[in-house]
């Protein structure tokens, strides 16, 4: 037994030497970093030019196994500021409106883990991986929003194999999204939101490895208390869908995560802006940190 948790404690720590940046924080697997959308996440806004800037706090005192059970000591802290600009045309497909969108984000990642006698630690900060959204759709009725689009991410962070804290993930991902808002009032005070996203890796630059594809969804249930305050609850699932592929050594392992918490939505109306801030608590984490996420984002409309 003794002999079999070496081996398992040194796997981890070879693995983590493989993983970029954010890896720590939100899956080995995906750029996506689930939990920034929450209430009406699936709706997107209607024509014109918007600026949305995220800021996204990761902290994570735990690394569970396959099985949900905790190993090792982690101290893990990363912030993702991620600048995005949206274009949403007056053109119309299929009676949708047409729209573009990137996401330019800076990322920094702080942690140290202890596993058994192994250890190791490690800080960085600078450009992450550039996501370009080329297409979006989006449909808005008397009941309900509905949105579908395509974007890929450019692995334009750095990455070093003896680094894991770097931003970059070291591959090209095709990321395809799907999502709508149900409103169950005439008034549409209340608001049901399902935001899908999966996300298909490509190889790894530096090493034989193509990670496994990602699926994500991120939900929100909000009520309109005024015309410019909104509560509710938020939540999230990521799960790797594909085993890892490739000749260097790799767990086999699929790993998710859940998460759920309170949110808070203000509208500025006087200077077209927007405010909302969300906390989310993870459970149930298989093969990745479970932590506490934290997303302020501020949404201005040009």
């Amino acid at each position: 037994m003794k002999k079999h948790y070496s081996s398992v404690c040194n796997a981890v720590l070879c693995g983590l030497l493989l993983l970029p940046a954010t890896a720590l924080a939100q899956g080995f697997g995906g750029h996506y970093p689930i939990g920034v959308e929450g209430i009406k996440g699936g709706t997107l806004p209607p024509p014109g030019f918007y600026i949305r800037d995220y800021n996204q706090f990761y902290f994570a005192d735990r690394l569970n196994d396959p099985q949900s059970r905790a190993i090792g000591d982690l101290d893990l802290f990363a912030y993702a500021q991620a600048f995005r600009p949206v274009w949403i045309t007056d053109l119309q497909l299929a009676g949708g409106h047409y729209g573009m969108d990137v996401l330019v984000p800076l990322i920094l990642t702080d942690f140290s883990l202890k596993v058994g006698e192994g250890k190791m630690s490690d800080c960085s900060f600078g450009l992450g991986d550039l996501f370009v959204e080329p297409v979006t759709l989006s449909w808005h009725w008397q009941k309900a929003d509905f949105g579908v689009g395509y974007g890929f991410w450019v692995p334009t962070g750095h990455t070093s194999l003896s680094s894991p804290a770097k931003p970059g993930k070291g591959f090209w991902s095709h990321m395809f999204t799907l999502g709508g808002t149900w409103y169950p009032d005439v008034e549409k005070t209340w608001s049901v939101s399902i935001l899908n996203r999966y996300e298909i890796h490509m190889e790894h630059e530096d090493i034989d490895i193509t990670p496994g594809n990602t699926f994500s969804l991120e939900f929100g249930i909000g009520k309109a208390l005024t015309q410019t305050l909104e509560l509710g609850v938020a939540g999230y699932y990521q799960q790797q869908t594909t085993e890892d592929d490739g000749d260097v050594p790799h767990s086999k392992e699929l790993d998710r995560v859940f998460g759920v918490g309170p949110e808070i939505v203000m509208a500025f109306p006087k200077c077209a802006m927007f405010i909302s801030l969300r906390y989310a608590r993870e459970f149930g984490a298989e093969d990745r940190p479970e932590g506490n996420t934290v997303t302020l984002t501020l949404t201005k409309k040009f």
